[in-house]
């Protein structure tokens, strides 16, 4: 546990630990040096106000520990548990999803690993404990799937009056992150754009009432991204422009391939599928009851 007397240099770039650091910010109270970049910062903001960031060298040298999210599309976080180690402060690491633990930790070929790890679950906790033996791991109720069980305990949703159904479509950017992290754009067994068109091609076998399909971009794509779905799917349009609770809640179906959105709608109660095709890896997300388009495809034949 971060001793709140203490000054936390909190360093974090993706939206997916931005979301889980952010909300133990604000829950905890916690004095911290912010260094902040990539969706994160935003993040940040929409839950703290506005916030001085510092570069990352200043505000561990300034503060007695630090805790990090990790990030596939940066290495801020490595480059501040090397620093700590560097510098002798205390470093902590709070892991998002489920998937590719180790890779999460490695620069420039090396691997730096935090002094703690915590996760937000018992199935990233067993994960970890496999993955990093040597590394003390600790279970912490996951602050922002608190956040989101507050909200949604605090709505009353109100029943629909139409018998259709509304598909809310997060977006990942697999291919870059395959690209980045492997030198393949097909790394995975497939791109976000062939998940999206082979659940789009067979939405029957979802549910053939659905009239409205709304994309939710990942925070690290561009909102054009997906402006040719929108010229060749009437029924599709573009959201992402509201909090991801608000779109889930208006939502009676979450899909996407193993983003942490579809974890959230699991939260909601909200339908949830996993549009993975034929010949890409397998969900990582260990939930039991997300569905997979490829089950429903195979039961539906």
């Amino acid at each position: 546990m971060l001793i709140k007397s203490s000054k936390i240099a909190l360093v974090s770039h993706d939206a997916g630990g931005a979301e889980i650091l952010s909300s133990y910010v604000r829950r905890q109270n916690l004095d911290c040096h912010y260094v902040l970049d990539g969706p994160a910062r935003k993040i940040f903001e929409n839950k703290l106000g506005q916030l001085e960031i510092l570069p990352l060298d200043q505000a561990i040298r300034q503060s007695t520990a630090v805790l990090c999210g990790t990030s596939w599309q940066s290495d801020l976080e490595v480059k501040a548990i090397k620093i700590s180690k560097e510098q002798g402060k205390k470093s902590t690491t709070f892991l998002d999803h489920w998937v590719n633990y180790r890779e999460r930790f490695i620069l420039q070929g090396h691997e730096y690993l935090p002094d703690e790890i915590w996760v937000g679950d018992k199935d990233a906790q067993s994960i970890a404990e496999v993955t990093f033996s040597g590394t003390p791991i600790r279970l912490f109720p996951n602050p922002y799937c608190q956040d989101l069980l507050e909200i949604f305990s605090q709505i009353q949703l109100d029943a629909r009056l139409n018998p259709f159904s509304r598909v809310l479509y997060v977006c990942e950017p697999i291919r870059e992150h395959a690209s980045l992290q492997y030198g393949d754009e097909r790394y995975f067994g497939y791109t976000e754009e062939e998940a999206l068109i082979f659940f789009l091609e067979h939405i029957h076998v979802v549910d053939d009432s659905i009239d409205q399909i709304v994309l939710r971009p990942h925070p690290s794509e561009h909102r054009d991204k997906y402006d040719w779905v929108l010229q060749t799917f009437p029924f599709v349009k573009l959201g992402g422009e509201k909090p991801l609770f608000e779109e889930i809640i208006a939502s009676d179906v979450v899909a996407g391939c193993e983003s942490m959105a579809m974890v959230v709608g699991l939260l909601a109660n909200k339908r949830v599928i996993s549009t993975i095709p034929f010949g890409g890896r397998a969900c990582s997300l260990p939930h039991s009851k997300i569905e997979h388009i490829q089950q429903l495809l195979v039961k539906f034949f």
